[in-house]
């Protein structure tokens, strides 16, 4: 009868915690999507920063002309006059996503604009991203711990950062594709599914298309897999994980056109294929185990082993071949700059130049995970209470995107759903301990005379008939577990009672292991403190932090609220005031936009694959006003726009990234050398600034009239006067100038009709005109970038 009653009220806890967890997890979605929403509800529905500008023109392109005209696109506006074939030089999941939910809703009369569906995605798919969280913890930890952590990456502000409602990039969906992947990954690992693992396939399919950092999850798979071989825990269910995903997911992977024959030829891939020949080396050895005897068996260990040593060298010596054939050692620059921090400074500037790619501080980490930095460790520690196979991959995953996380700032975005698994593992665990211990609080010793000895037999007492208690109930769990399973009497007998004793002690032993109640209840307010200070700094962080978008500015002053809109005047200006077939030129950072916004043809923009083209922008930029003209004028260049803040107190100018333009022309071409515009190792602007820095390019057009703002020129974003205040431009003339002068537009003048020099009669002398009209010839021809 009691253990009818115990089984009943067992189902009845079971059925309330998945009821509970089935209107929890919708909740969780919810919060994912609303906090991002501070964007637009703060300023408007507009896409963000500069790449999701490509993206949404994409996007559009999609929606208008169809996927096979998509494929084929060649994009004449960007990289003029190379253009660009968009299909195979982007990561079309993003793209193919948002178009596909564009066609649904409108299949479904829902006529959502292109845009609304592209400043949506983000939001929607971090729901996405916390209900995958979810699986994978409680694949980790069960259903509390993965509650726990699909609430605290829903407010990560890590994530918040690149998933707010206007955020219309990569990682918008592949962060996602990336945890999807893991939980499929582990998911296997626990069934041994062919199931599980074809559908682990496909997500990394999904994450190949969406992102280029899918080399994380094809690098990191592996080094669990040999981290398992090597400690010894590997199983049949470990080759079903990742066998399947070698040679479907590299199959699928190379359908990618972006991707290609880089699934195969590159050394971002070679750990993979090294792994998988060591577990098949692994799963015969095993196998030959099973059929013959220990003696015979070491014998074929030694044959299979050394042939496996001779396979293994010899793939070996091809993969070094392939890799030393390659300039860069068959890595990409990314790549290298997170193995070696320092190799972008030294040998590839254009990457160093991105403020995403520089090391984080130590600040950023509690700005952008929180309190969740200081309960990583202790979810650390849980995961090896007990250690399983699933909980070392969170282990591993946890250490390889701590490392990653310091090198670039930009993968504090993988670190964010690491810690936040590992940080609900560890509050589940503590809450767990904590709600046990009040739960199987002792009975109070009710207090007497005697003492001592007396005191010491009656908390034995009550100890024992806990432990007798607890005992009883573990032998009516046994009985639950043995009207489930109905086990034959020949298993029963051959169950060791040595084994059943020791379950029994270590269950009785963790139940009775409590904390004392003032304990308990003090440890968990304070965790709830914790919770609370961590949800106001994560909508903090989404509401004021992240939410303005980096084309529509905002200050707040004495006087109220000041809102900057130059960026988008200016791009309005230049769609409507100039001809569609113009050219402009400005800085790589503002390409995408340009293209985007104002319609016109670019020069160089975000995607950067070209650097001698970027180098020749900055060559031009660093260059005296004449022969900047001439490189502008032989890439037919109508006008060039520059962004500059020293008026309104602006950092992200043009200025402050001018140092960066000349290293990346410095590096192509030779004549452009650093040291030419420091003064004693310093960067200045002011009466100290050296000559070469006065005269460049980029110094006249971002000054031009700027002491007539105020009379001094005074420069509020270096703080200094500035020291070159009147002087006129020969080659540029001003087109347009915006309200607050963040951004300026130039025209180059036309090139100065030809004189015709007088006809000489004289034979001598017509032979000294054409000798110096060869040499002007000759002039003319030379080479402008040099």
């Amino acid at each position: 009868m009691a253990t009818s009653e115990n089984s009943g009220g067992a189902t009845l806890r079971h059925a309330f915690g998945n009821v509970l967890t089935f209107f929890i997890l919708p909740l969780i979605g919810v919060l994912a999507f609303s906090i991002r929403l501070f964007s637009v509800i703060k300023y408007e529905s507009v896409i963000h920063e500069f790449d999701p500008y490509f993206n949404y023109r994409v996007t559009q392109y999609l929606t208008k002309n169809g996927i096979y005209d998509f494929w084929n696109w060649f994009d004449d506006r960007t990289w003029y006059p190379l253009g660009r074939v968009i299909g195979g030089t982007v990561y079309p999941g993003l793209t193919l996503t948002a178009g596909s939910i564009w066609w649904l809703l409108n299949s479904l009369n829902i006529p959502l604009s292109v845009e609304t569906v592209c400043v949506f995605t983000a939001p929607i798919f971090s729901a996405n991203a916390a209900w995958a969280t979810y699986l994978l913890t409680k694949e980790v930890r069960g259903t509390g711990a993965g509650l726990t952590a699909a609430a605290l990456l829903a407010m990560v502000p890590s994530y918040i950062s690149r998933s707010v409602a206007g955020s219309y990039d990569n990682e918008a969906v592949a962060i996602f594709a990336l945890i999807f992947t893991f939980y499929l990954y582990v998911k296997t690992l626990n069934t041994g599914s062919l199931f599980y693992a074809t559908l682990n396939s496909l997500a990394y399919f999904y994450m190949v298309c969406s992102w280029g950092g899918y080399t994380f999850i094809i690098n990191l798979i592996p080094m669990h897999v040999l981290l398992c071989i090597v400690t010894g825990r590997y199983s049949s269910r470990l080759y079903i994980a990742y066998a399947p995903l070698v040679v479907l997911g590299t199959l699928l992977a190379s359908l990618v056109p972006v991707v290609g024959f880089n699934a195969v030829m590159t050394s971002e891939h070679f750990a993979s294929f090294l792994v998988f020949i060591i577990i098949h080396v692994v799963a015969l050895v095993y196998y030959i185990k099973g059929l013959l005897s220990p003696k015979m068996f070491k014998v074929a260990v030694t044959l299979v082993v050394s042939i496996g040593m001779i396979i293994c060298s010899s793939v070996i010596a091809v993969l070094v071949a392939l890799v030393a054939s390659s300039p860069t050692k068959g890595w990409s620059g990314r790549s290298l700059s997170l193995l070696d921090p320092t190799y972008a400074s030294k040998y590839i500037p254009i990457i160093a130049s991105v403020s995403e790619h520089q090391p984080p501080t130590w600040p950023s980490y509690f700005m952008d995970i929180n309190v969740l930095a200081f309960l990583v460790p202790a979810g650390i520690v849980a995961c090896f209470l007990p250690l399983s196979d699933a909980s070392s991959f969170v282990v591993l995953y946890i250490v390889t995107s701590v490392y990653f996380s310091g090198v670039m700032v930009r993968l504090m975005l993988v670190l964010a759903p690491a810690a936040s698994i590992i940080s609900g593992i560890s509050l589940s665990e503590a809450f767990d301990v904590f709600a046990r211990s009040i739960k199987f609080q002792p009975p109070r010793i009710p207090e007497n005379s005697h003492s001592g000895a007396g005191d010491a037999t009656s908390g034995k007492d009550t100890i024992k008939n806990g432990a007798a208690k607890l005992e009883k109930q573990s032998g009516t769990d046994k009985n639950e577990d043995s009207f489930k399973e109905r086990p034959s009497k020949k298993n029963r007998k051959k169950e060791k009672e040595p084994v059943e004793k020791a379950t029994i002690k270590s269950q009785i032993e963790k139940k009775l292991l409590v904390l004392p109640l003032e304990t308990s209840v003090i440890a968990i307010f304070l965790l709830v403190i914790l919770g609370a200070f961590y949800v106001v700094h994560c909508v903090w962080a989404a509401a004021e932090a992240y939410s303005a978008p980096s084309i529509v500015l905002t200050s707040r002053s004495h006087d109220g609220l000041h809102v900057f809109d130059d960026f988008r005047e200016a791009y309005a200006w230049l769609r409507h005031n100039t001809d569609v077939d113009d050219k402009v030129a400005s800085w790589w950072d503002y390409g995408y936009q340009t293209t985007a916004m104002a319609n016109r043809t670019v020069i160089v923009d975000n995607n950067t694959w070209n650097n001698t083209h970027i180098a020749t922008v900055g060559t031009a930029m660093s260059s005296p006003e004449k022969a900047a003209w001439e490189i502008f004028h032989s890439l037919d260049v109508k006008y060039v726009l520059v962004v500059f803040g020293g008026f309104v107190g602006y950092p992200s100018d043009d200025i402050n990234k001018f140092l960066w333009m000349v290293r990346i022309g410095g590096g192509v071409f030779p004549h452009i050398r650093e040291p030419d515009y420091l003064r004693d190792g310093q960067y200045r602007i002011d009466s100290q600034a050296t000559s070469t820095m006065l005269n460049c390019l980029m110094y006249k057009l971002s000054y031009y009239r700027f002491v007539e703002t105020d009379g001094k020129g005074f420069d509020r974003v270096r703080g200094t006067e500035i020291g070159k205040k009147y002087f006129e431009l020969s080659h540029f003339e001003e087109a347009f100038t915006t309200h607050h002068w963040m951004v300026r537009i130039y025209k180059l003048k036309a090139p100065k009709n030809r004189v015709r020099g007088k006809t000489k009669k004289s034979k001598a002398s017509s032979k000294g005109s054409t000798a110096t009209s060869s040499k002007r010839a000759g002039r003319r021809k030379k080479n402008p970038w040099h």
